[in-house]
């Protein structure tokens, strides 16, 4: 069986390194981490998912400010508010969670997020500079950022003369995870949806990255043997073993199969999910140090 990928320990670490940098910026004399999360409206999944953030940036020390708005909140008022935020010395990065009611064009508030506070990694600056392997300065999305981070802990930083498909092509998770492969050496294929032959594309790949949204849709026999399979997938499926009305969570991975196969594996959930919020965590902290004219911190 597979080396399990301990998704959650990892982000554990990140975010005790984060606390513990933090506390070394304010000795050096410098402000504190500064993290602004707007939320617009009242989806029950988007209130945990800000809760959460703001929880482990004050555990992480960060000055920590939530901007709850009402759904009714029109565009140029969110507009003025990210701009007062972009002005704010004090913040250092600015999350504006989605999605965001329909009369809101999600797409130009995430746009007039300032690209150093950014730390989504969404701002057409932070893509190009991801794109262009400008790395020392780029934001990266925090999902793919953090699959990137479990893929070293397997293989190393240097990836050279391995090959990686990832199935799928979103901006948030695949392009960017293909950008992070590229820039450590891996030979990189993105397939999709209308990849002729994909599970004899998927049975090349030293590091097999699935990111489609469709529950278990990697088969085992997709999977070369000793294969680092990395699910970013979370679907929720029906269990009726679980009792009527019951369901489970899976990933775009037939774990079970994979895992005969594979070399090491990320579990669904405990795997890629937990990484998101700590690569969060480290994308404010960098922000910080490189307004502080500090290198930022690797992890």
């Amino acid at each position: 069986m597979a080396e399990v990928i301990d998704g959650k320990s990892v982000a554990e670490d990140v975010v005790r390194s984060v606390k513990a940098l933090t506390a070394e910026l304010v000795v050096k004399g410098k402000a504190k981490p500064g993290l602004a999360v707007v939320i617009v409206g009242e989806d029950p999944a988007s209130q945990v998912y800000v809760a959460s953030k703001s929880r482990t940036a004050k555990e992480c020390g960060f000055h920590s400010l939530q901007h709850t708005l009402p759904a009714e909140t029109s565009e140029a008022a969110l507009l003025k508010l990210i701009a007062e935020l972009n002005a704010d010395p004090a913040i250092n990065g600015i999350l504006v969670q989605l999605p965001l009611p329909a009369h809101v064009d999600a797409g130009k508030i995430i746009q007039a997020i300032a690209p150093q506070k950014d730390v989504d990694g969404f701002h057409f600056i932070n893509v190009g500079k991801l794109g262009t392997g400008e790395l020392d300065t780029a934001f990266v999305p925090c999902t793919p950022a953090g699959s990137m981070l479990l893929i070293e802990r397997v293989r190393g930083k240097d990836l050279s003369g391995l090959n990686a498909v990832v199935v799928g092509r979103s901006n948030i998770v695949g392009k960017p995870m293909a950008s992070l492969l590229l820039a450590a050496n891996c030979t990189v294929t993105i397939a999709h949806s209308r990849t002729k032959d994909l599970p004899e594309l998927a049975r090349t790949a030293d590091i097999l990255v699935a990111a489609v949204g469709r529950p278990e849709m990697i088969r085992g026999d997709w999977v070369k043997p000793g294969a680092t399979v990395i699910d970013v997938g979370i679907n929720r499926i029906p269990a009726p073993e679980k009792g009527e009305g019951k369901s489970r969570l899976v990933g775009d991975v037939a774990y079970a199969e994979a895992a005969k196969a594979a070399g090491a594996i990320t579990p669904v959930p405990g795997g890629v999910g937990p990484m998101t919020i700590a690569m969060l965590m480290a994308n404010t902290l960098a922000s910080a140090y490189l307004a502080a004219g500090l290198k930022r911190p690797s992890f």
